[in-house]
């Protein structure tokens, strides 16, 4: 008796262990954008491998139903992206290092005389409050649109 109460409320709870099969193959062929033409990826291959982990963990299947190959992929491309963007090949100062992690945000002005930019770092970093760093990219954003969409049913937690 108290087995079906376990197996009720586990199933109830919507925390689901079902672990994705997303591979690096799928991310090539659904993202092309991360390979260059003879296919290498942009990203080092233990970065990929760790990304492509970190989606198969956390974008479950059973979740996400038809959409999941899709949503899985959007994970890795925002975050791939958001590896490129502090991405250096070298670097010969601890500032040069620091400054590839910049948080940068939209353009809020610019001149051209003696360049300068100025950036609303309110947008990059706004919606984050509850998105986590999923608004930085349009990879991103799509993953939120698709999560609030697919919604999530209630917890019962011990």
């Amino acid at each position: 008796m108290q087995d079906q109460f376990y197996g009720v409320k586990a199933r109830a709870s919507n925390i689901g262990f079902q672990e994705g099969r997303y591979t690096e193959a799928m991310f090539r062929e659904d993202f092309p954008q991360f390979f260059t033409s003879t296919g290498v990826c942009h990203l080092p291959a233990t970065i990929l491998s760790e990304l492509i982990s970190q989606a198969n963990a956390s974008i479950q299947p059973d979740k996400w139903l038809e959409s999941w190959r899709y949503v899985a992929g959007l994970f890795v491309a925002h975050q791939a992206t958001m590896y490129l963007r502090s991405y250096a090949a070298n670097t010969e100062t601890p500032a040069q290092a620091a400054a590839s992690g910049q948080v940068i945000g939209t353009i809020k002005s610019a001149t051209l005389g003696d360049a300068s930019a100025s950036y609303d770092d309110g947008s990059a970093t706004m919606a984050t409050q509850g998105w986590g760093d999923l608004n930085a990219t349009s990879y991103g954003q799509l993953l939120a649109t698709k999560a609030r969409l697919a919604g999530m049913g209630g917890s019962y937690v011990l």
